[in-house]
């Protein structure tokens, strides 16, 4: 009995969710699609067991005229439908075949269920039964039925709107078409449940029609629609969705999304919602429901006010992959020094530090540097460094999930290119350095060019430590006499000079 309400539910969702086709050719089923990013245009309800032509026509034809992309995807993991076929065709009506495409496949009695998989088109779903092929003619008209749902008054009459759905089963070639007539007039297609808003007695025939043109006997409901009190409330609550949680490019969940199911209704209040998730009883929703397990899923709402209205269902679906392990590794960073060296390694006029980064998870975000005391700075090109003396230069890097490496150091002398006291290349240190022991006094440029460094030339050839300290405290001794240089600074560098090791 539940497999056959199953399939006889199948039926009147697929009714509500795409029109159905004109009868096709055996073995063919069509589905269309235009513009619109909430439905399928039109798409098949029923068909045989067997080989089967797919066709999915998304093209100007159909009425897609601004290049909307779609595709037909078949869902091979949600419970309850068949997942023996895998289908998943994408269409634009501007592609090499004008958005139609056709693929054969074989088909087995169940229910199908199709979307499609473009991310913002997830309204664009529904699904098919699949009957036994028979080769005997089918004789059998289908089976067709019809209940009218809505608020009541003590006598029965619908109080403000009876609402009409129609049923239709055929275990022969499958259900057709399904027509209504509603008080007399011309029988028209049914899609949908037919609101009857009118006040009075009404008549509500219907008839269906199979896949072999055998036709129902007509069926008749009757039920009366009268006016409701002031004050009644006969509208049903207003119910949606929302879906959060990480997610790639494709629009999947990674590791988890979270539905939050929301109502509200303006007259007697929202009493409740429910949730089916997957094909599962309907639940009472009280909190965000947190699906984590990978794959496709389906979720199935609704909402019901205090004075017994219920919304039509909804419906969402999504899919959760495994969530990807976090990257907690910093990248890696080498600094390599370039330039023209001394016998002793120091190198001459300049040098230039070049630093690299890599990062075999993540993207490097960034690359910083920091040449001896100064600030850290964004790398972009080589650092050219062609101040006299000894350097430091510090690097690192950042990559896109945060994690930063160690400082990378390189430490290198950069000497004058000619090696006297006349040197080629100015000192031009901010401060007088003395074997990288900083005195913080002005390195002042003199007259002739050169600088208080350039003078005390600490790369000059010396007999012993103490003969450059005597160098010192003569050439510091004619910067006073000559105004340069107080005796306290004189002082200050001849006292550098001699802590140093230069002449040793």
């Amino acid at each position: 009995m539940k497999r056959i309400l199953i399939a006889l539910l199948g039926v009147l969702l697929t009714f509500t969710l795409a029109p159905a086709l004109p009868a096709a050719a055996a073995g063919t089923l069509t589905w269309t699609t235009d513009g619109d990013v909430t439905r399928y245009k039109s798409a098949p309800t029923t068909a045989s067991a067997g080989e089967t032509t797919i066709v999915f026509e998304n093209s100007v034809a159909t009425g897609n005229n601004v290049g909307m992309p779609h595709t037909l995807t078949f869902d091979t993991s949600t419970p309850g439908y068949n997942h023996d076929v895998t289908l998943n065709i994408l269409a634009n009506p501007f592609d090499a075949n004008d958005g139609r495409h056709e693929a054969t496949v074989t088909l087995t009695p169940g229910r199908y269920r199709y979307f499609c998989a473009i991310p913002g088109h997830g309204t664009m779903v529904g699904e098919f039964v699949v009957t036994d092929g028979d080769p005997d003619p089918d004789t059998t008209p289908p089976t067709v039925s019809a209940a009218a749902a809505g608020a009541q008054d003590g006598d029965g009459n619908y109080v403000g709107t009876a609402t009409v759905t129609v049923t239709a089963s055929d275990s022969g070639s499958g259900v057709d078409t399904v027509e209504y007539s509603l008080d007399n007039a011309a029988f028209q297609a049914y899609t949908a449940p037919v609101p009857v808003t009118a006040v009075g007695s009404h008549s509500f025939r219907y008839r269906a029609t199979d896949n072999d043109g055998n036709v129902s006997a007509i069926g008749t409901l009757s039920f009366a629609v009268v006016e409701p009190e002031p004050d009644e409330d006969v509208t049903p609550p207003t119910v949606d969705h929302s879906l959060a949680g990480p997610q790639d490019d494709e629009g999947n969940y990674l590791g988890q999304a979270t539905a939050t199911l929301t109502a509200s209704d303006a007259d007697s209040g929202v009493a409740r919602i429910e949730y089916s998730l997957d094909g599962g009883a309907f639940t009472a929703y009280a909190n965000p429901v947190v699906v984590s397990t990978p794959g496709m899923h389906m979720l199935h709402y609704r909402a019901t006010d205090n004075a017994g209205n219920t919304s039509a269902e909804k419906m969402a679906h999504f899919t959760v992959l495994p969530a990807e392990e976090p990257d907690t590794t910093p990248p890696t960073v080498l600094a390599e020094v370039d330039g023209e060296q001394n016998d002793t390694g120091g190198y001459i006029g300049s040098a230039t530090v070049t630093v690299t980064a890599t990062d075999t998870e993540s993207d490097v975000a960034s690359i910083e540097y920091a040449l001896d005391a100064g600030a850290w700075t964004a790398y972009t090109t080589p650092v050219v460094v062609s101040g006299l003396g000894a350097h430091t230069v510090k690097a690192r890097a950042t990559d896109t999930a945060g994690n930063r490496s160690a400082d990378k150091t390189v430490t290198f002398t950069v000497v004058p290119t000619g090696g006297g006291g006349d040197c080629e290349v100015p000192d031009t240190r901010a401060t007088v350095v003395i074997d990288g022991d900083d005195t913080g006094i002005e390195n002042y440029t003199l007259s002739d060019g050169c600088t208080v460094n350039d003078k005390i030339n600490e790369y000059g050839d010396y007999r012993d430590h103490a003969a450059f300290v005597r160098h010192v405290e003569t050439v510091t001794a004619a910067l006073v006499t000559g105004g340069t240089l107080t005796k306290r600074q004189q002082g200050t560098i001849v006292r550098a000079a001699a802590r140093s090791d230069i002449g040793s």
